[in-house]
Protein backbone atom coordinates (compact mmCIF):
# COMPACT_ATOMS: atom_id res chain seq x y z
CA UNK A 1 0.00 0.00 0.00
CA UNK A 2 2.15 2.14 -1.53
CA UNK A 3 1.69 6.31 0.11
CA UNK A 4 1.42 4.72 3.70
CA UNK A 5 3.73 1.82 4.32
CA UNK A 6 6.50 3.39 6.21
CA UNK A 7 4.91 6.89 6.91
CA UNK A 8 5.05 7.97 10.04
CA UNK A 9 2.35 10.54 8.90
CA UNK A 10 -0.34 8.11 8.26
CA UNK A 11 -1.59 5.71 10.62
CA UNK A 12 -2.59 2.65 9.19
CA UNK A 13 -5.58 0.46 10.80
CA UNK A 14 -7.14 -2.83 9.62
CA UNK A 15 -10.24 -4.34 11.30
CA UNK A 16 -12.90 -6.83 10.59
CA UNK A 17 -15.88 -5.63 8.55
CA UNK A 18 -18.15 -5.43 11.78
CA UNK A 19 -20.20 -2.37 12.96
CA UNK A 20 -18.50 -3.19 16.46
CA UNK A 21 -14.97 -3.62 14.82
CA UNK A 22 -14.80 -0.43 13.04
CA UNK A 23 -16.96 1.85 15.86
CA UNK A 24 -13.91 0.63 18.05
CA UNK A 25 -11.19 1.63 15.63
CA UNK A 26 -13.14 4.78 15.26
CA UNK A 27 -13.24 5.45 19.23
CA UNK A 28 -9.76 4.87 18.99
CA UNK A 29 -8.46 7.08 16.80
CA UNK A 30 -11.15 9.80 17.72
CA UNK A 31 -7.60 11.96 19.30
CA UNK A 32 -4.93 11.20 16.36
CA UNK A 33 -3.93 13.86 14.67
CA UNK A 34 -2.95 12.48 11.53
CA UNK A 35 -5.14 10.70 8.90
CA UNK A 36 -5.47 7.37 9.47
CA UNK A 37 -6.63 4.84 6.66
CA UNK A 38 -9.11 1.47 7.67
CA UNK A 39 -8.78 -1.02 5.96
CA UNK A 40 -11.43 -4.08 6.09
CA UNK A 41 -11.15 -7.85 4.57
CA UNK A 42 -13.94 -6.69 2.00
CA UNK A 43 -11.75 -3.99 0.74
CA UNK A 44 -9.38 -3.77 -2.26
CA UNK A 45 -5.97 -3.19 -1.33
CA UNK A 46 -4.32 -0.69 -3.29
CA UNK A 47 -1.58 -1.49 -6.17
CA UNK A 48 -1.47 2.03 -7.72
CA UNK A 49 -3.44 4.93 -6.82
CA UNK A 50 -4.91 6.61 -9.91
CA UNK A 51 -8.23 8.25 -8.00
CA UNK A 52 -8.76 9.63 -4.70
CA UNK A 53 -12.78 10.37 -3.98
CA UNK A 54 -13.73 13.25 -1.87
CA UNK A 55 -16.99 13.96 -0.58
CA UNK A 56 -17.98 17.63 -0.04
CA UNK A 57 -20.77 18.44 2.40
CA UNK A 58 -21.66 21.33 4.51
CA UNK A 59 -19.83 20.73 7.18
CA UNK A 60 -16.57 23.66 7.59
CA UNK A 61 -14.35 20.88 8.95
CA UNK A 62 -14.70 19.31 5.16
CA UNK A 63 -12.40 22.29 3.88
CA UNK A 64 -8.98 20.36 5.68
CA UNK A 65 -9.53 17.93 2.85
CA UNK A 66 -7.75 19.86 0.34
CA UNK A 67 -4.46 19.62 1.78
CA UNK A 68 -5.03 15.77 2.57
CA UNK A 69 -6.10 15.13 -1.46
CA UNK A 70 -3.73 18.03 -2.40
CA UNK A 71 -0.65 15.95 -0.42
CA UNK A 72 -1.77 12.69 -1.87
CA UNK A 73 -2.46 13.56 -5.28
CA UNK A 74 1.02 14.93 -5.38
CA UNK A 75 2.99 12.17 -3.95
CA UNK A 76 1.14 9.58 -6.34
CA UNK A 77 -0.29 11.74 -9.29
CA UNK A 78 -3.33 10.55 -8.24
CA UNK A 79 -6.92 12.61 -10.04
CA UNK A 80 -8.78 13.88 -7.39
CA UNK A 81 -12.25 13.44 -7.58
CA UNK A 82 -14.55 15.64 -6.02
CA UNK A 83 -18.22 14.86 -4.82
CA UNK A 84 -20.50 17.63 -3.82
CA UNK A 85 -23.30 17.01 -2.00
CA UNK A 86 -27.03 18.06 -3.63
CA UNK A 87 -27.83 20.84 -0.81
CA UNK A 88 -30.39 23.51 -1.06
CA UNK A 89 -28.38 25.55 0.14
CA UNK A 90 -24.76 27.47 -0.75
CA UNK A 91 -22.19 26.09 1.83
CA UNK A 92 -21.04 22.89 0.50
CA UNK A 93 -20.63 24.42 -2.70
CA UNK A 94 -18.56 27.59 -1.09
CA UNK A 95 -16.54 24.07 0.45
CA UNK A 96 -16.15 23.12 -3.01
CA UNK A 97 -14.62 26.53 -4.20
CA UNK A 98 -12.49 26.53 -1.27
CA UNK A 99 -10.92 23.30 -1.86
CA UNK A 100 -10.80 24.09 -5.51
CA UNK A 101 -8.89 27.33 -5.06
CA UNK A 102 -6.62 25.40 -2.64
CA UNK A 103 -5.65 22.57 -5.20
CA UNK A 104 -5.21 25.53 -8.36
CA UNK A 105 -2.71 27.32 -5.50
CA UNK A 106 -0.83 24.54 -4.61
CA UNK A 107 0.00 23.45 -8.43
CA UNK A 108 0.39 27.25 -9.43
CA UNK A 109 3.14 27.43 -6.72
CA UNK A 110 4.53 23.65 -7.31
CA UNK A 111 4.51 23.62 -10.81
CA UNK A 112 3.00 21.01 -10.34
CA UNK A 113 0.08 19.51 -12.60
CA UNK A 114 -2.70 18.17 -10.21
CA UNK A 115 -5.54 16.78 -12.04
CA UNK A 116 -9.13 17.20 -10.46
CA UNK A 117 -12.86 16.63 -11.39
CA UNK A 118 -15.92 17.71 -9.66
CA UNK A 119 -19.25 16.18 -10.22
CA UNK A 120 -22.77 16.43 -7.96
CA UNK A 121 -23.92 13.55 -5.79
CA UNK A 122 -27.24 12.25 -5.94
CA UNK A 123 -27.77 12.86 -2.01
CA UNK A 124 -27.55 15.68 0.25
CA UNK A 125 -24.72 16.48 3.01
CA UNK A 126 -26.32 13.79 5.95
CA UNK A 127 -25.91 11.02 2.73
CA UNK A 128 -23.36 11.78 0.69
CA UNK A 129 -20.27 9.55 2.40
CA UNK A 130 -22.59 6.71 1.72
CA UNK A 131 -23.29 7.24 -1.07
CA UNK A 132 -19.29 7.85 -2.18
CA UNK A 133 -18.69 4.56 -0.41
CA UNK A 134 -21.27 2.31 -2.82
CA UNK A 135 -19.90 4.41 -6.30
CA UNK A 136 -17.06 2.61 -6.71
CA UNK A 137 -17.84 1.50 -10.29
CA UNK A 138 -18.93 5.26 -11.59
CA UNK A 139 -15.60 6.76 -10.10
CA UNK A 140 -13.05 4.09 -10.40
CA UNK A 141 -11.53 5.57 -7.03
CA UNK A 142 -9.01 3.23 -4.96
CA UNK A 143 -9.60 5.66 -1.76
CA UNK A 144 -12.40 7.40 -0.12
CA UNK A 145 -11.19 10.77 1.72
CA UNK A 146 -14.06 11.40 4.57
CA UNK A 147 -14.05 13.42 7.55
CA UNK A 148 -14.86 11.42 11.11
CA UNK A 149 -17.72 13.18 13.10
CA UNK A 150 -16.36 16.12 15.82
CA UNK A 151 -19.02 14.71 18.28
CA UNK A 152 -21.19 12.27 18.32
CA UNK A 153 -25.18 13.00 18.78
CA UNK A 154 -27.87 10.70 19.59
CA UNK A 155 -28.54 9.40 16.03
CA UNK A 156 -24.78 8.48 15.99
CA UNK A 157 -25.43 6.44 19.74
CA UNK A 158 -28.30 4.98 17.70
CA UNK A 159 -27.68 4.34 14.84
CA UNK A 160 -24.41 4.93 13.92
CA UNK A 161 -22.14 7.82 12.70
CA UNK A 162 -21.90 8.32 9.30
CA UNK A 163 -18.43 6.81 8.62
CA UNK A 164 -19.52 4.12 10.31
CA UNK A 165 -22.03 3.30 7.50
CA UNK A 166 -19.68 4.59 4.79
CA UNK A 167 -16.44 2.19 6.14
CA UNK A 168 -18.85 -0.69 5.76
CA UNK A 169 -20.29 -0.33 2.48
CA UNK A 170 -16.41 0.72 1.42
CA UNK A 171 -14.68 -1.30 -1.25
CA UNK A 172 -12.15 0.44 -1.43
CA UNK A 173 -9.81 1.80 1.65
CA UNK A 174 -11.15 4.32 3.48
CA UNK A 175 -8.74 7.14 4.62
CA UNK A 176 -10.13 9.61 7.87
CA UNK A 177 -9.30 13.10 9.06
CA UNK A 178 -10.59 14.44 12.54
CA UNK A 179 -11.55 17.99 12.55
CA UNK A 180 -9.05 19.75 14.23
CA UNK A 181 -10.47 21.76 17.43
CA UNK A 182 -10.21 25.01 16.46
CA UNK A 183 -12.85 24.25 13.92
CA UNK A 184 -15.79 23.45 16.24
CA UNK A 185 -18.26 26.39 16.69
CA UNK A 186 -22.07 26.80 17.90
CA UNK A 187 -23.76 26.34 14.45
CA UNK A 188 -22.46 25.49 11.47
Amino acid sequence: MLIWENNEDIRLVTCANSGREIQHVLNDCREERRPYVIITPTMRPIEVLKRILVPITMLEEEVYKAEICTYLARKTGAKIVLLKAKDYGSKAQQNLNKIITHIRSVAERTGEKIEFEVHEGYKDSFSLNREAAERQRDFGHQLLLLTASREYGLDDWLFGPQERHAIRSSQVPVMLINPRADLFSLCD
